[in-house]
């Protein structure tokens, strides 16, 4: 249908998950699209499903000199930036207090520092090939909590509150860019399996989180 014809796209976490899916919708209605993640391999296998409209970027994105480097490789590649997906995500499944110190930044650096590195360096380079949205992945956990996922609980909200300052922002300078956060809730992904197989009886596991869907 060409909803994204003529667009580029940056997707991080896109060598699997809602990443992956983003990337080859995206592509599929006409956009070029950089399918950025850590998992190098896995991002190549995904641009090369996509075929001549990918490319495959190495990206931590907690990372800023990686971000830097990330955002170049795009301007060589298509010659602009029009929008950026932030899909990359992580989770623990501990409470406030049970989850180290250690894993509380890890989930923080990737589920909200790096949605904000890929925004401060993009915004630049985006503004000038406006229009553009930039999307971030947030999830229903950062509107409601769940007892065991504090450190993922407050990453989300706090990406949630990062897209509506950055669209006031946007607004403000009159740049012609779109942020919106997107809270979807469990979805069959590789981080959602892990939650299935991490621990327990994953029938039981997996039935518990159905029963917090209203369509299953």
């Amino acid at each position: 249908m060409g909803r994204v014809a003529n667009k580029v796209a940056l997707i991080t976490g896109g060598a699997s998950g809602l990443g992956r899916a983003t990337a080859i919708m995206m592509a599929k209605e006409g956009a070029k699209v950089a399918i950025a993640d850590r998992n190098l391999d896995g991002a190549r296998a995904v641009a090369d499903e996509i075929g001549k409209a990918a490319i495959a970027i190495n990206l931590d994105v907690t990372s800023e000199q990686q971000w830097i480097s990330a955002l170049d490789v795009v301007d060589a590649a298509f010659g602009r930036l029009n929008v950026m997906v932030h899909s990359a995500g992580v989770g623990v499944l501990k409470s406030v207090e049970d989850i180290s110190v250690e894993e509380w930044h890890f989930v923080h650096n990737v589920n909200l520092h790096g949605p904000f590195l890929g925004i401060k360096h993009g915004l630049p380079r985006m503004k000038a090939h406006a229009p553009g949205s930039i999307v971030i992945i947030s999830s229903v956990s950062g509107i409601i909590a769940g007892h065991n996922m504090s450190a993922y609980n407050t990453s989300k909200a706090g990406a949630r509150m990062l897209a509506k300052t950055t669209a006031l922002h946007c607004a403000k300078r009159k740049y012609d860019i779109r942020c919106n956060s997107v809270h979807p809730t469990f979805i069959d992904t590789p981080m959602v399996q892990s939650m299935i197989y991490g621990g327990g009886d994953p029938a039981v596991v997996r039935q518990k989180l159905e029963s917090q869907v209203p369509l299953g």
